[in-house]
């Protein structure tokens, strides 16, 4: 049994704000069976650009039940069901919130539309409520009022139903592993990393992935290579540890395999990143690019499976900043660089331009490469709905990563160094950090 939540607050700080709004429907699975709404009195003023969005006015809430008043019905209307709201977190950590001045522990099962919107339907571009609804065609009746966001996240869900009943039941037929059954079924489908064990116990293969379970199954399906097929052969059991999100399991994998030496990850696994783009200044003053190949723990600006590659992105970023040739290490000439010839390039190989009106060209190129700031955490997804993860870069080194509950956070950054579990700094964390948030799929950042 499933309850469809929606609410709407004051604001966006559990811990600050209030609830204004509750609407929870009931689902057996296949149909609504019972419905619960009722606006909230906040005991607060709601801000103008909140009444704007959701035109829930003071004057509507001023004869509204307060929380307390609604809090049994909520319990017992939810008893023994799974939580279902789009971006779950969010919703369930404002009613933890309500009931937690009220001294009463709520705990529920959450299940986040969301997040199974991501698993079912992957490639959509974004995953808000309003533009899955557009793509399936559900029909908001109120939008940002709290039944009509709960009746579309209730259509939704039918709809990830259906598709979750259409995906094949998993088997063993034909695979050559010691694995049973029971323990692939009760892998999760989240973001973490796993562990492949053989039978005396021993770590020989380390791996990470959005979804667990299904990576472990392409591992038993997979017979296009022999070191594959033979390591497959060898599985006796599989552990795993859940991260949340993707950034942290990157993470985690790359320090594990690190610390364990895995015989597989060393035999499989030749290095994605062999190249990396680096500068140094010249007695010349002027800042150079090359293409190099990864030794070390030399941090390089980003990094590529292959030199061609490398040379390829060098090209992109002459032509975008209008950088030279010759001191990008395109070009190799005593004199001008090609470029320079054709009227391109501005002379910076023969002197005609000046180190600092070049450079800075050179630093703006940089800059999509280096941290804005040196202190900060990112926040992201954690591993059940009610926490976030947090990573933690300080003085541009990698610290470390924890976890903490989201009514914690409040508007304390404080309390985030306490929780941070220490990790090596190394080239492969910082490639790893840059390169999520270059792609900038995570909650937000903290910078202290």
């Amino acid at each position: 049994m499933y309850a469809i939540i929606d609410i709407e607050t004051t604001g966006l700080n559990a811990r600050k704000d209030r609830i204004t709004e509750i609407a929870i429907f009931i689902h057996d699975g296949e149909k609504v069976v019972e419905k619960f709404e009722s606006l909230i009195n906040p005991e607060c003023r709601i801000p103008f650009h909140i009444t704007a969005l959701t035109g829930i006015s003071n004057k509507m809430v001023a004869e509204a039940p307060h929380f307390f008043e609604v809090a049994r019905q909520i319990v017992e209307l939810t008893d023994g069901k799974t939580i279902v709201a789009h971006n779950a977190s969010f919703d369930y950590n404002f009613i933890r919130c309500e009931f937690k001045r009220l001294m009463y522990d709520y705990t529920r099962r959450t299940l986040c539309t969301k997040k199974l919107s991501r698993k079912l339907m992957p490639g959509i571009q974004s995953y808000g409520l309003g533009n899955l609804a557009r793509i399936l065609n559900i029909t908001n009746p109120a939008r940002h009022r709290a039944a009509g966001d709960a009746l579309t996240t209730v259509s939704l869900l039918e709809h990830l139903l259906k598709i979750e009943n259409k995906l094949e039941e998993i088997s063993l037929k034909g695979l050559h592993t010691k694995l049973l059954l029971e323990d692939i079924k009760q892998l999760p489908e989240t973001p973490g990393v796993y562990y492949f064990h053989d039978e005396n116990g021993d770590i020989i293969y380390i791996g990470k992935s959005v979804n667990i379970k299904s990576r472990v199954m392409s591992h038993l399906n997979n017979n296009d290579h022999r070191r594959e097929i033979e390591m497959r052969e060898r599985i006796a059991s599989v552990t795993h540890e859940l991260t949340g999100s993707d950034l942290v399991a990157s993470l985690l994998e790359s320090a594990e395999i690190k610390k364990h030496k895995p015989v597989f990850n060393r035999s499989l696994r030749r290095s994605l990143f062999q190249y990396g783009l680096f500068s140094y200044t010249g007695q010349d003053g002027y800042i150079h690019f090359t293409v190099e190949q990864l030794k070390g723990d030399r941090l390089p600006l980003t990094s590529y499976s292959s030199r061609k590659e490398g040379v390829s992105h060098l090209q992109r970023l002459l032509d975008e900043f209008n950088l030279c040739q010759k001191l990008c290490g395109l070009y190799t000439s005593s004199g001008g660089c090609f470029d320079h010839h054709m009227g391109i390039c501005r002379g910076a190989c023969v002197g005609n331009e000046s180190p600092s009106d070049y450079n800075d060209r050179v630093i703006d190129a940089i800059s999509k490469y280096t941290y804005k700031n040196k202190n900060f955490f990112i926040v992201d997804d954690g591993r059940f709905d009610y926490e976030c993860s947090v990573v933690k870069v300080e003085n541009g080194r990698f610290v470390g990563f924890g976890y903490i509950e989201l009514d914690e956070i409040g508007g304390n950054a404080g309390i985030l160094h306490d929780i941070i579990r220490p990790f090596e700094d190394n080239r492969d964390a910082h490639v790893i950090i840059r390169g999520y948030l270059r792609k900038n799929h995570f909650e937000k950042m903290i910078v202290y």
